[in-house]
């Protein structure tokens, strides 16, 4: 079996290490690596055979019940081009939201549920306990709000194994285990198409090197860009998911996005010495990586269609394959002529 093929049973150590930041660290594992292996950035054929065999033994399982082979994650296309390029969504999976407060995660949510149903998706919402008046603006976009885990089992078990589902819990739920155990309660009947988000209102979760366990896809928000008002305020180069990793991912796509997060890391180093010196003193050959750099940031941009009212823009929905396209054109250099401030905000090119 060709290792590109493998990839971890996630949903396996969801339920069997709960918590899997003091598990690992226990038995010598760096939280880091762990996540990284959960979510393909690190693959399953290049990590170290006893870091495998810890996980199993972590689990009580196999390695051949902790390795999964050959099979394909599907990904939902959500038309947010930072997102679908750089850590697409895995349908079924659980995706984590690292962010601060202000960083734009609700909204992030609120857009991701507004797209979802448009999609025929029912969308829920488990509510955190204690006061967050700043859910309001999510609710608009929620089919279904519960206020316990038995509820939200009930609830979704009783849309049937053919709806599909999206559903939202704060990290005060994973903290409890509950949020395992209704993924677990689920499996059980046969509900394998619930695609989960997980979020912390009160911002801590950016100080945890693992603070929602394993995840199949990572959003990891980014104070420069928020502070830039660049949203969505994603950051391209630390948000992974699962769906990149081995055999079935598309080679164009991850040709591309290997290439964009290249020039978006180096740009990223080169930002902070022009903030210091000036473009004027960057050589010629990083001068067109800053420029291109700048560019598709821009283009990263989105306007979302529940901000409209305030911020006077239409939302934009591009397709992979636009997306794919634009950047390819980007870092080839088409657009170099182009001023930075026409890429801000704006759909397909």
């Amino acid at each position: 079996m060709e290792k590109d093929n493998l990839r971890l049973n996630v949903s396996l150590l969801r339920r069997r290490v709960p918590n899997l930041t003091s598990a690992a660290k226990a038995v010598g594992l760096r939280p880091a690596t762990v996540s990284n292996l959960c979510t393909g950035k690190i693959s399953v054929g290049k990590s170290e055979v006893r870091t495998l065999v810890a996980l199993a033994d972590l689990a009580e399982c196999s390695l051949d019940e902790l390795i999964i082979r050959g099979e394909k994650i599907e990904m939902i296309e959500t038309k947010i081009k930072t997102l679908d390029l750089f850590a697409p969504l895995a349908k079924g999976g659980t995706v984590g939201l690292v962010a601060r407060k202000n960083m734009g995660q609700l909204v992030v949510l609120s857009e991701m549920f507004y797209r979802l149903k448009t999609e025929g998706y029912t969308t829920i919402l488990l509510m955190p306990e204690g006061d967050f008046p700043e859910l309001q603006d999510v609710l608009g976009n929620v089919d279904i709000t519960t206020q316990s885990i038995d509820e939200t089992y009930e609830k979704i078990s009783a849309l049937g194994t053919e709806k599909e589902i999206a559903f939202a819990a704060d990290k005060g739920h994973v903290v409890t285990g509950g949020i395992y155990e209704l993924q677990g309660r689920l499996q059980q009947i046969g509900m394998e198409s619930v695609t989960t988000f997980l979020l912390d209102l009160t911002g801590e979760v950016m100080d945890e090197e693992m603070p929602y366990g394993p995840l199949e896809t990572l959003w990891q928000f980014d104070a420069d860009l928020s502070a830039r008002y660049r949203f969505p305020a994603v950051n391209p180069v630390s948000s992974t998911s699962s769906v990149l990793e081995g055999a079935h991912m598309d080679q164009n796509h991850f040709f591309i996005q290997q290439r964009a997060q290249k020039l978006l890391r180096r740009y990223r180093e080169l930002r902070s010495l022009v903030n210091v010196r000036g473009e004027e003193n960057l050589p010629s050959s990083e001068l067109q990586t800053f420029k291109r750099g700048e560019r598709l940031e821009a283009y990263l941009t989105q306007p979302f269609y529940v901000a409209e009212e305030y911020t006077g823009q239409k939302g934009e929905s591009v397709s992979l394959q636009d997306t794919l396209k634009d950047v390819q054109a980007i870092l080839d250099g088409s657009y170099d002529s182009q001023d930075v401030e026409r890429l801000n905000y704006v759909g397909k090119l």
